[in-house]
């Protein structure tokens, strides 16, 4: 099993308390999340309707600004999960590459299909690939890279999947406005900056081929009527996005301040998480943990810690105390 952010039940079990004393931290989800709307029954009683279906998808066209084939899944992670599919492998073992450190499910799920999979360090390294996967901005440590780089790189692989599940914040890196191009897939999450995880709704946006292709594989009704009802309500809530977006940007500079006043170092981040160098994470983690705020370290680096940042005033003034309590002296 994969390690990931959320796991607040073993937080729980190892710290004490009730979930809703914890302040979770641990995700990059917005924690100020779109205001759920009233939901008709039918949206609980009846199968999601092909009409509820192109609403969305045209909500979701109009919000991202593109008019390429989509298709609606229960979060960008269906759509992690079915690409390596897509193209299976063949006794040959194609090829993926999986430009890393990142969300570790992409080359998890490629390897569950048979591919043989590389970590490589750059994006030039990534050419020659049956299956190219970039996350712009990347997770955890906020990397971007250009949408001319990247049309630059589609030539030289075969297929190329531009992870974008945090590119709400940024959306002048966004290759949406090249989507429908020939073997470009590009994801997109509703939940994280949303704030509306448990929604499990996100978009994958290519040519039609493929689209047609994952269509298939995710069966005739991959997103629930209640999924379809809010995304496009929220979808658009342009003026919604705007202001969350410029908040967002607002508080990096308050968050990393905390940080390093503790005597940590910012790595990087995005508008929704940021990436810091801690003395010793599993100590940092603990220590905030002990004031009920959950954090995301990783198996493989020892110094770095993710937080997302907080969504009220309360949790503001918490983390603030806790990282005071856990300053280096």
């Amino acid at each position: 099993m994969q390690d990931h952010g959320g796991n607040l039940d073993w937080a729980m079990a190892t710290y004490g308390g009730a979930a809703g004393g914890w302040i979770d931290l641990s995700t990059g989800i917005n924690r100020v999340p779109y205001p759920v709307p009233s939901l008709p029954p039918e949206a609980w009683t009846v199968l999601p309707s092909h009409g509820a279906t192109n609403a969305l998808l045209t909500s979701a066209r109009v919000q991202y600004q593109t008019a390429a084939p989509v298709l609606a899944v229960a979060g960008a992670q269906a759509a992690i999960q079915m690409i390596p599919w897509l193209a299976p492998a063949t006794s040959g073992r194609k090829l993926a590459r999986v430009l890393s450190p990142t969300y570790n499910e992409h080359a998890a799920t490629l390897r569950a299909a048979g591919w043989r999979v590389e970590a490589v360090p750059h994006l030039a390294d990534l050419r020659g690939a049956d299956l190219a996967v970039v996350v712009n901005p990347n997770n955890p440590d906020g990397q971007i890279h250009p949408p001319a780089d990247l049309r630059a790189l589609l030539p030289q692989v075969g297929h190329l999947v531009v992870d974008e599940s945090f590119g709400d914040i940024s959306p002048e890196l966004s290759m949406l406005p090249h989507a429908g191009i020939d073997k470009l897939l590009i994801l997109r999450s509703f939940g994280k900056f949303w704030g509306l995880a448990g929604v499990r709704l996100g978009f994958v946006f290519g040519a039609a081929p493929d689209i047609a292709a994952l269509a298939a594989l995710a069966g005739p009704w991959p997103v629930s009527g209640a999924a379809l009802t809010i995304g496009q309500v929220a979808l658009n809530d342009l003026d919604w996005a705007i202001k969350t977006r410029q908040r967002l940007h607002s508080e990096i500079p308050r968050i990393d301040s905390l940080a390093q006043a503790a005597g940590w170092h910012v790595e990087g981040g995005t508008a929704l998480f940021r990436l810091y160098h801690t003395p010793q994470a599993q100590t940092a983690q603990a220590q905030l943990a002990r004031a009920h705020i959950w954090s995301r370290i990783f198996p493989w680096h020892q110094h770095w810690l993710r937080l997302g940042l907080p969504g009220s005033e309360q949790e503001w003034a918490r983390l603030t105390a806790a990282l005071a309590l856990s300053a280096v002296p």
